[in-house]
């Protein structure tokens, strides 16, 4: 018989935030994925929500970076160390009883990034690590059954990437992620921004332009402005201009038009079967960018599918790790849904 002391840990390595998700706990901790490094020792300053706000304000020697990129490691070192971190300032430090941890990877890595985030999760304190895609730990963590031989379709748009899955008995029947999320958003805004109005933005500001009259439907937020500063580039002097949401609907359109196009590929690879299942139960959209106003009335227009929000969308990605940490000996060893290293 198995006996497991550590913590079981679900962690959403999300490319803007880091949720952990602890068994009995809930989740305890939200954070964006950003560490601040001394660039002279290399040593860790801050990270997480600290970090953040260090973003685009440091001096030469301290440098604030986000060490994933488009659901991929980009930095490995940087990137264990903010996973210690979190882990330890989650469950505390364990000299004996390692956690099992279970992170979720996008739908399209290749096996070379799978590899980098499992050793990553180890080299971090884990005594085993389980990797879960994206679209089933959303699922799972909407409440969706997906053990039943019954067709459900999930909306991942995450930080970095967007996977779209159509989901049935435990596993992914076909799937596509694309790397455009809440990360390429803001990159638009900022394009746009200073395109139209020859005024440089930092990330930050692009993401509360976002939040404030950021939509894929303009009818959705008519009349809706947000004031922004940043750096005239003819002049060089701060300067403040007004954004509408019709203005904010203009950068985006591009990024909002790839994610629909990405949900219509995976629905024209649906077996038919399942096709209808999916018409019955609609569309499930989750992540931090499926909040983006109007979103999923313009993916229902779309596709003529109704498209549902879940309450808690962001956290969606993370629960469902837990759910499946906590039912990976009953799933079938952990096969249908999770990878295992030991």
């Amino acid at each position: 018989m198995f006996f497991n002391f550590g913590e079981d840990i679900g962690i959403d390595l999300g490319t803007a935030t880091v949720l952990v998700y602890v068994k009995k706990r809930g989740i305890v901790l939200n954070e964006p994925s950003v560490v601040a490094l001394d660039k002279n020792t290399g040593q860790i300053i801050a990270v997480g929500e600290e970090a953040r706000r260090m973003l685009g304000r440091t001096p030469g020697n301290i440098v604030a970076i986000r060490p994933l990129s488009e659901g991929v490691i980009a930095d490995y070192e940087v990137t264990e160390k903010m996973l210690r971190y979190f882990i330890e300032k989650a469950i505390g430090k364990k000299l004996f009883f390692k956690p099992r941890v279970m992170v979720c990877i996008p739908s399209g890595v290749t096996s070379v990034e799978e590899r980098a985030v499992r050793q990553a999760a180890l080299a971090a304190g884990a005594k085993q690590a389980y990797l879960i895609e994206e679209p089933v730990a959303a699922a799972l963590g909407a409440g969706i059954d997906i053990s039943e031989p019954s067709g459900s379709m999930v909306v991942d748009v995450g930080g970095g990437t967007t996977d779209v899955a159509v989901l049935s008995l435990g596993g992914v029947v076909c799937s596509k992620s694309i790397r455009i999320g809440g990360d390429k958003f803001d990159e638009a805004i900022v394009r746009y921004v200073r395109r139209k109005f020859n005024l440089m933005i930092g990330e930050r500001t692009a993401e509360e332009v976002k939040k404030e009259v950021g939509n894929a439907y303009p009818a959705k937020r008519k009349g809706d402005k947000v004031e922004v500063r940043g750096r005239d580039l003819v002049s060089g002097l701060p300067k403040t201009i007004t954004i509408t949401a019709e203005e904010a609907y203009e950068a985006l359109s591009d990024t909002i038009d790839a994610v629909v196009a990405a949900v219509k590929e995976v629905l024209e690879k649906t077996p038919p079967e399942l096709a209808g299942d999916i018409m019955n139960k609609g569309i499930v959209m989750t992540g931090g960018g499926a909040l983006l106003s109007g979103l999923d009335t313009l993916i229902t227009e779309r596709t003529g599918l109704p498209t549902h929000i879940p309450d808690d969308a962001i956290s969606c990605v993370a629960l469902g790790t837990g759910i499946a940490l906590q039912n990976i000996d009953l799933l079938q060893d952990g096969r249908s849904f999770a990878k295992k290293v030991i």
